[in-house]
């Protein structure tokens, strides 16, 4: 198995550590079954890759092996995020069955964390991830890892996040405070419950916690019963 050096640019603050601890908890106590985890958001820039990549994090350092499939065939950023050296293989290339998936699960220098690349961006993501092949591995790496996260593109532009919804066990939605509307939230989690109706939880993102609070009491009331607060 090959390695993958992860090198964050960023330290999170103890606060945000342990704000993901949170989440971490709160998917754990949502039942062991839920063991494969779609995030996915309503726009590109909700930072959704970024709470999936944290997440992960989170459960391997409290001893879960964790696999981190980047599912983005469309428009990934982890690569260069996490300062990767481009690997040789990756989603895209399993999904195109030219590789097994030994070829593309890399380790990492993060303890219990493993990683699937999205590889090259493909013309036909969908029709990739909808050919059986990704449920197959689902399936498969459940008998290996204690959770899986799938990092997705966003529902609201592409319907690829609703396709692997269906073959995880259940999916988060990461909504930005500064961006998202009411309208767009409830339209991505219908399609997300008619894909798989097991909605985890929504991941409220970029709240700006300084001053008197605003966005805290703003969306509280905005986004209703829509809105889970990690």
């Amino acid at each position: 198995m090959e390695k993958l050096e992860i090198r964050d640019d960023v330290e999170l603050s103890n606060r945000e550590k342990e704000v993901y601890r949170t989440l971490r908890t709160n998917l754990e106590f949502t039942g062991v079954e839920n063991r494969a985890i779609a995030v996915t958001s309503c726009t590109p820039n909700d930072g959704k890759s970024v709470v999936s990549y944290n997440l992960s994090l989170a459960l391997a350092e409290s001893g879960k092996n964790t696999l981190f499939v980047d599912a983005d065939l469309r428009k990934s950023v982890l690569v260069h995020r996490l300062n990767l050296k481009n690997p040789s293989k990756g989603l895209s290339h399993l999904l195109s069955g030219q590789v097994g998936a030994n070829d593309v699960i890399y380790s990492t220098n993060k303890k219990n964390l493993f990683m699937i690349p999205s590889g090259i961006f493909p013309s036909n993501p969908t029709e990739l991830l909808s050919n059986g092949r990704f449920e197959k591995l689902v399936a498969g790496l459940k008998g290996t890892f204690d959770y899986i996260v799938v990092d997705t593109p966003p529902l609201g532009s592409v319907i690829d996040a609703a396709v692997i919804a269906k073959i995880c066990d259940g999916s988060v939605l990461v909504l930005a405070a500064d961006k998202s509307s009411r309208n767009e939230a409830k339209s991505v989690v219908g399609q997300l419950k008619a894909a798989n109706s097991n909605v985890l939880g929504v991941v409220l993102n970029k709240v700006d916690y300084k001053g008197n609070g605003y966005y805290g009491k703003k969306y509280g009331g905005y986004y209703g019963k829509y809105t889970s607060y990690y």
